[in-house]
């Protein structure tokens, strides 16, 4: 891992892309919105986040992130697959996704400064066409106007390293390249 102090490097940071089937054989897929307040406030993610000197690996980082998060205990999570990373363009961030087969707990405890509520999105209903977007706009921290690609999730938009996470993903998940 990339120690945080290295001057001029991306900074690692690790993420669950947690999964599951539900009672009737739907693929879930389960996200977080992040609270108010700093450059990804309000935004859709995958739970997870930096990497620290005490973690054994960046799997480590993201099974201990997200438990910190949404009280997802490591136990219930099944490693799938390491996919590929993807920097971040304006937070200086290299993110490791992890994919993984959960079994979701009766509820989710959420650290209310860090999230602002989980999102449980049918993975099928978020291949639909009319659940795709792009837009013009000047995100926080950018030098100015971009498109962006986004996935409709109820009123909110995943765009960003989420989206460049889910997009190559989703055909593949659709497809059951792995058993959940």
């Amino acid at each position: 891992m990339t120690p945080p102090e290295a001057p001029g490097r991306l900074r690692d940071a690790a993420v669950l892309v947690p999964i599951y089937r539900d009672p009737a054989g739907a693929l879930h897929l389960v996200i977080v919105r992040r609270t108010e307040g700093g450059i990804h406030g309000g935004q859709l993610a995958f739970p997870g986040g930096a990497a620290e000197v005490h973690d054994e690996s960046l799997e480590h980082a993201a099974l201990r992130e997200t438990e910190e998060e949404i009280g997802l205990a490591p136990e219930r999570v099944r490693i799938l697959d390491a996919l590929p990373t993807i920097e971040t363009r304006v937070s200086g961030y290299c993110i490791h996704p992890f994919l993984a087969s959960i079994q979701p707990p009766e509820a989710w405890r959420i650290a209310p400064r860090e999230i602002a509520e989980v999102i449980d999105v049918d993975v099928q209903a978020l291949a639909e066409p009319d659940r795709m977007g792009e837009v013009i706009e000047t995100p926080a921290g950018a030098p100015g106007p971009m498109k962006i690609a986004f996935y409709r999730v109820g009123p909110h938009r995943l765009w960003g390293a989420s989206y460049r996470i889910l997009r190559p993903l989703l055909p593949r998940l659709l497809a059951g390249e792995w058993p959940v």
